[in-house]
């Protein structure tokens, strides 16, 4: 489908919640939290105009179940919460991911631990790439850095979620989440989702299916656990996604996703006019990882600088990623504020030689 020429201003929340509609998602379930509100309130005014329906569940833990059940038939379904929201879901997004089912989870984090508060934060970066619930699974983690971002990886995410029978997370932040910017809005054309073959759908005409995470028989467990690595082993393969920003001739490369990686950006803008060779390398996508391309950045760099709202998470997979002979730097800033442009300069003087 081609998009519109003209543009829109709207929230990163709103971005959200109108991708949906897009991406023919019809159903939507949640619980009020903020600074996620703007999606379930967008959402109930304009989704039973299109036939569609908006659920607001007694919990969170209502919500992500109602989210596998509307799965289960086919259709294209979310949820969306706030970090301790998130939490809740956990058991519900096991099983989905051991059911097999796709379905779209959006995180607009906030701070923490505990109730923490309501500024931006990304300190749920392990919770989201490392499963967060019980079992041996993974999400699709996408990290958007812009409002249209926003949108478009919504989109994406859908399609990931379909394509992998896998449930797939938006991570952003209450930055993100509540800002303004223009977007580019996808034209009005009628969606063709993919056929569901194993949906839940009556079996009038045809063999039943099941859908299942419970496996009980010998060595039943174990294989179904290989085909899903197996899965996610594809993921790595085919579905990595990053940017980079004047890494050509860097000596130092910051690396930073979704709002933090905004601030990085223009960091690096007055890192050059200052003279000093700074890039940016900035993950999409937080699960898959983009490992290889990092590896192959640190053949020619030696110098990193991670940087996130949090006290080092990200910091892992940098470190996993890069050369042996890569020297790997932390600047966090758990929640509360934002660093300015300015102040990750200071840093990147630190460690610039």
């Amino acid at each position: 489908m081609e998009p519109h020429s003209e543009k829109i201003l709207v929230k990163g929340n709103e971005a959200i919640a109108m991708a949906a509609i897009d991406s023919g998602c019809l159903l939507y379930f949640g619980y009020p939290i903020t600074p996620q509100n703007d999606i379930p309130e967008y959402l109930s005014k304009h989704l039973p105009p299109l036939g569609g329906e908006f659920i607001q569940a007694e919990s969170e833990i209502a919500s992500i179940n109602l989210l596998l059940g509307a799965s289960a038939t086919g259709a294209r379904a979310m949820t969306s919460s706030s970090s301790p929201g998130i939490s809740l879901m956990q058991e519900g997004i096991s099983y989905l991911a051991g059911s097999e089912l796709p379905g779209l989870i959006v995180n607009i984090s906030r701070s923490g631990p505990g109730l923490g508060g309501i500024s931006p934060s990304q300190g749920d970066y392990f919770q989201a790439t490392r499963g967060g619930g019980h079992g041996d699974y993974r999400t699709i983690v996408l990290a958007p850095s812009s409002i249209q971002e926003m949108y478009d990886l919504t989109c994406l995410a859908f399609d990931l979620a379909d394509k992998y029978r896998n449930p797939a997370v938006i991570l952003g932040d209450a930055l993100i989440g509540q800002m303004k910017e223009p977007l580019v809005r996808r034209s009005g054309a009628k969606i063709n989702l993919p056929p569901k073959e194993w949906a839940l759908t009556g079996a009038d005409g045809r063999k039943p299916n099941r859908l299942k995470s419970l496996y009980l028989e010998e060595g039943e467990l174990s294989e179904q656990n290989w085909k899903l690595h197996q899965k996610y082993e594809r993921m790595k393969k085919e579905e990595v996604r990053f940017e980079s920003v004047c890494t050509e001739d860097a000596k130092l490369v910051l690396v930073a996703f979704g709002s933090m990686a905004r601030v990085s950006k223009t960091s690096v803008e007055l890192a050059r006019e200052e003279g000093l060779k700074v890039g940016l390398f900035r993950p999409i996508t937080l699960f898959p990882f983009p490992e290889k391309p990092l590896y192959d950045l640190s053949k020619r760099v030696t110098r990193f600088l991670t940087l996130e709202l949090n006290t080092g998470q990200m910091l892992e997979d940098v470190k996993l990623s890069v050369a042996r002979d890569a020297q790997v730097y932390f600047y966090g800033r758990p929640p509360g504020s934002l660093p300015s442009p300015e102040e990750v300069l200071e840093e990147i003087k630190k460690y610039y030689q």
